[in-house]
């Protein structure tokens, strides 16, 4: 099942993401993000981890730095997010 979800975000990604423009919020990017979040957390985990940051991935969030957290969660990863700012010297 982690094969065929992989295979179908790959495909996203060569077929798909080409034609649209540039517009995820987020480093990486969600198709990225999805894919290893499936690899770290399984087929069911990592494909919900996905659609979460799919969702939050809007208009209206500021987006930034946010690698998939260690254990399962569909919320953002504010640690590593707060970490790359300080070692930025952003904020």
């Amino acid at each position: 099942m982690r094969w065929l979800l992989i295979q179908f975000v790959r495909g996203y990604q060569r077929a798909i993401s080409p034609l649209l423009p540039p517009s995820c919020r987020y480093s990486p990017t969600c198709s990225a993000y999805t894919i290893t979040a499936i690899k770290e957390h399984g087929a069911l985990k990592g494909a919900i981890m996905g659609i979460a940051r799919i969702i939050r991935c809007n208009p209206l969030v500021k987006g930034g730095y946010d690698p998939v957290p260690n254990h399962f969660t569909i919320f953002r990863n504010k640690r590593a997010r707060d970490e790359y700012r300080r070692s930025m010297n952003l904020k």
